[in-house]
């Protein structure tokens, strides 16, 4: 027997809680179970039923009544993204190079001078960054040349190379070593990367309400599994540049060139974080028709970069964009035959045809988004250029999607959610299965058909012939081949 239909808000607002719980005992026993080293399969096994469940809360949450929405949604981003505080890093060390610049800027030296391990910051080392003797036994140590005998070794990767992260980042990394009490080790970033998350799921909500929009789209980023795992539990800095590009896009949004402008800066913010929010710089340019609506978007964004380097610029004696050549170098942007990269595209074209491809086809969408996209949505656009980026770089690294999961956040396309599957897929078992560019082939592959396919369902969807309403010709993004 049926339910009288009174009571489905409530059997959905339960149903939802207990899911919720659910995920975040999952995801908690994924957190605890072990590392990237120990269990690769054991740990993407219980991350893949984390996915099942954050699914089926979404679609559990549809019928919950509007008045119940926001506290939901912040009641479960809190229980989530408290799960990444519950262990060290599993699945990354960048962290640990995010507190050594922490340090180095806090003793006066500019992070871009010297590698971490130079002899000249000797003093700065501890036991926990700087293990040494048995200690250094773990596969994610790296050694340190000694003069006295003794194993030394560090938690930091690529010890011997200078730092990659922009100005933006490495302010964040010296306000965190300020704000630590003594011993604080890898707790004090996850600290703060769990607050910043929270604070997207606050700025995702306030732009959906004062839109109108559906708030249920915030659960995508604030119930997301990779949420907890790589902007709390690894600590990415990378979700500051999301908060920054959000906050950004929800300003360009609006009519107002002051308001344009502002977000503008915030986006430059953003880029001065991890410049991959770069990417969305066409989305924010969305349908526009006159140069100074672009200007005030641009002009600030670009002047924000440039001045937040200059102090580093002025502090420093070297090169203030440190490895960034040699790690482009060494991920195989440059050499479209290395490793997986690019791996979609080599399927049906030479090696060498990949990288110019991508730059055609990624040019292409960006000139789409610009002259037909929403300029009251620019996420629309931005997210349609970061999604087809993501699926033609075929990256390997699972915490880049941050990005695209808060994109989907405020635009609602939730079959982009397949990519940040397929990174962390290629990211977690490709070292260990030992044919990263199949699998890459694999994950990928699969997260395209999704994504085209669901496009195809929503044209079909929209269409007059179909009974639904076309979209107007300024909202061409929503009708895009994406």
């Amino acid at each position: 027997m049926k339910p009288p239909p009174a009571l489905a808000p409530r059997a959905a607002f339960a149903a939802t809680a207990l899911l919720l719980a659910a995920l975040t005992t999952v995801l908690a026993l994924t957190v605890v179970h072990g590392d990237y080293f120990g269990d690769p399969f054991g740990l993407f096994g219980w991350y893949a039923v984390g996915w099942v469940l954050f699914a089926a809360a979404l679609l559990a949450v549809r019928r919950v009544p509007p008045r119940r929405l926001a506290w939901l949604i912040v009641a479960g981003a809190v229980a989530v993204t408290v799960t990444g505080l519950l262990g060290p890093p599993r699945t990354s060390t960048d962290s640990y190079r995010y507190a050594w610049d922490g340090r180095v800027q806090s003793a006066g030296t500019s992070p871009y001078d010297h590698p971490p391990q130079d002899p000249a910051l000797a003093s700065l080392r501890d036991p926990w960054l700087f293990p040494t003797g048995a200690a250094c036994g773990g596969p994610d140590l790296a050694s340190v040349p000694s003069a006295d005998g003794t194993r030394h070794c560090t938690r930091i990767n690529r010890p011997a190379v200078h730092t990659i992260y922009p100005p933006v980042a490495e302010a964040y990394f010296l306000a965190v070593d300020q704000l630590s009490p003594a011993g604080a080790r890898h707790k004090a970033l996850q600290t703060g990367a769990a607050l910043i998350s929270l604070g997207v799921t606050g700025v995702l909500l306030l732009i959906l309400r004062r839109r109108g929009g559906d708030l249920r789209k915030a659960a995508y980023w604030a119930w997301c599994p990779a949420v907890p795992l790589e902007a709390v539990n690894n600590a990415h800095v990378d979700v500051l540049g999301v908060l920054l590009t959000v906050a950004g896009l929800g300003l360009v949004a609006s009519r107002t060139l002051t308001r344009r402008a502002a977000g503008g800066v915030l986006i430059g913010a953003a880029v001065a974080t991890k410049l991959m929010p770069a990417v969305v710089l066409p989305g924010a340019l969305s349908g526009v028709r006159r140069v100074r609506d672009a200007a005030a978007v641009l002009l600030p964004a670009a002047g924000f970069v440039a001045l937040a380097y200059l102090p580093y610029v002025l502090l420093s004696h070297g090169s203030v964009f440190g490895y960034l050549g040699g790690y482009v170098d060494e991920e195989g942007y440059d050499d479209p035959s290395a490793g997986s990269r690019y791996s979609l595209l080599r399927l049906v074209l030479p090696d060498a045809w990949a990288l110019p491809a991508l730059v055609l086809i990624v040019a292409a969408v960006c000139l789409y988004v610009m002259r037909r996209g929403d300029p009251q949505r620019p996420w629309s656009g931005a997210l349609l250029v970061t999604g087809w980026s993501f699926l033609l770089l075929t990256p390997g690294y699972s915490w880049y999607a941050l990005l695209l999961i808060a994109l989907v956040a405020l635009d609602g396309r939730w079959e982009w959610l397949g990519v940040p599957v397929a990174g962390a897929a290629v990211y977690v078992l490709a070292p260990t299965l030992h044919f990263p560019p199949s699998l890459s082939n694999i994950a990928y592959g699969a997260a395209a058909v999704l994504v085209l396919v669901m496009s195809r369902v929503r044209r079909r969807s929209s269409s007059p012939e179909a009974g639904g309403s076309a979209p107007l010709p300024s909202h061409g993004v929503a009708r895009s081949p994406h």
